[in-house]
């Protein structure tokens, strides 16, 4: 069946337009031809009822008894001519009192039916034994004390010859009038989708090392200028992601090569130097940290694509932020002591906040991880829990007493491998994990400058239920 479905669009289109517009026109000539018989009708009806009229004051009795028709009378011209009508009379008892000469030998009909032409004009259609169709209008009349049925008809053959003109003008005129509506449908779609195919053409021409070409959008503002600025927008996004991935395969290259270069040197100089066993130990020992390091970047690493990927299925509960922040500073407490920093927490207690505890302790590690990392000897790191009035959220600031960020550093402090110009180690990849867990517990991550240090806002959705 597909071996036979048009290929292009626009051919569709035009198919389908034909097919709908014939549609419409039969239709259209149907009832057009339905209402043109109904009023052919009526005005047959019309005119028998006038003549029937006629007829009542033209009946008389002759000499012998017989009843007949006054040969005086001369019908409307305009009915003359359209059709000659049919006449019969009939008793109530159906004996034929009268027929005209155009009736001859044929008869309208049987014997009266009850009610017929009582009170009123009963009109009716009836085929005659020689397959004449006739439209019938009885009319009971009384004639010198006689009760007598008229009957006048008219010959339906002049409203089907109409019909038969109507139905051929159709049958001619329709394939024309068809014709004509393909081409210009044809015309139409084409010129309709002309933008769909140069966009076509655009696209086919756009290479992954060209994500930075766009589509033409048209000068007007229609469903075909909104659909290329959709695609652009998905290129936009594209070459955003492909760039993304470029700069994370070169940090990750870089990243993942410098403690393997490291290891591999002090091993190189440890073997080459003949150390002593203690000697031995402090390389061995020097080999390890670097391990250490490598290892977590390789767990950040697999934690991002995983991320990326959607494949961290997330286990929600209701927990207590300040306590949970608290739980995170204890991992490095070390680090703040030998840096001889303070760690302050304030905040209510009874505040919680809904999420995957272990991933937004993390992201909460990561920051204080951060601050206590650029704070000076002896700084000053304050963790604060506030709720946010009327929004349902829980505030966690983490503020440090460190050099502060440069503009151009805010803007990129959650971008992966990023490190600012006071940055002198890390891999980069903390505040990007931070900002993951946060965002995927429908919260949000924010950086300020306080002036003094930079402050950290995480913004949690608060438990329901608690207050």
């Amino acid at each position: 069946m597909n071996s036979f479905r048009p290929r292009h669009v626009r051919t569709r289109l035009t198919l389908w337009y034909v097919a709908l517009l014939a549609a419409v026109l039969l239709v259209s000539w149907e009832l057009v031809g339905a209402l043109l018989f109904v009023q052919l009708r009526g005005q047959i009806d019309h005119y028998a009822i006038e003549d029937i009229e006629t007829v009542e004051g033209l009946l008389f009795y002759n000499d012998s008894g017989e009843l007949s028709l006054r040969e005086d009378y001369h019908n409307h011209p305009e009915s003359k001519q359209v059709l000659d009508w049919l006449l019969e009379v009939r008793s109530p008892g159906g004996a034929v009192l009268y027929r005209n000469e155009r009736l001859g030998s044929r008869t309208l009909g049987g014997p009266p039916f009850p009610g017929e032409g009582v009170g009123g004009y009963s009109a009716r259609t009836l085929r005659l034994k020689d397959g004449t169709e006739v439209r019938l209008v009885s009319r009971q009349h009384s004639l010198n004390g006689h009760t007598l049925i008229l009957r006048l008809g008219y010959s339906e053959e002049g409203i089907w010859t109409r019909m038969e003109e109507l139905a051929g003008a159709a049958a001619v005129g329709l394939p024309f009038a068809l014709a004509i509506a393909g081409f210009v449908g044809y015309w139409l779609a084409r010129r309709a989708l002309a933008p769909v195919e140069r966009m076509a053409q655009q696209a086919e021409r756009i290479e992954p090392g060209q994500l930075q070409a766009r589509l033409p959008v048209g000068p007007a503002d229609d469903e075909l200028a909104h659909l290329a600025r959709v695609f652009n927008d998905l290129l936009h996004r594209l070459e955003e992601s492909f760039e993304q991935l470029r700069r994370f395969t070169s940090d990750a290259s870089h990243e993942l090569r410098t403690p393997l270069t490291l290891i591999r040197s002090v091993g190189e100089v440890g073997i080459q130097k003949g150390s002593s066993v203690e000697e031995y130990r402090e390389i061995v020992g020097s080999m390890l940290e670097e391990v250490n390091r490598l290892t977590a970047l390789v767990e950040n690493l697999l934690l991002i694509a995983r991320a990326d990927a959607g494949q961290i299925a997330l286990q929600r509960s209701e927990f207590g932020v300040l306590a949970l922040a608290k739980e995170a500073a204890g991992l490095i407490e070390v680090l703040a002591e030998d840096k001889h920093q303070s760690l302050t927490f304030a905040g209510d207690e009874t505040l919680a906040a809904r999420g995957d505890r272990m991933f937004l302790r993390q992201a909460v590690l990561n920051v204080i991880h951060n601050a206590v990392k650029y704070s000076p000897e002896g700084g000053i790191i304050q963790v604060r829990v506030d709720r946010e009035k009327g929004a349902g959220r829980i505030h966690l600031e983490i503020a440090d007493s460190g050099p502060g960020l440069a503009p151009e550093d805010t803007a990129r402090v959650f971008d992966r491998f990023y490190r600012g110009g006071n940055a002198s180690n890390g891999t980069g990849l903390g505040l990007s994990i931070a900002r993951w867990a946060v965002e995927a517990n429908g919260g949000e991550i924010q950086v300020l400058n306080s002036g003094a240090g930079c402050v950290f806002r995480i913004l949690l959705p608060e438990a329901p239920n608690r207050n």
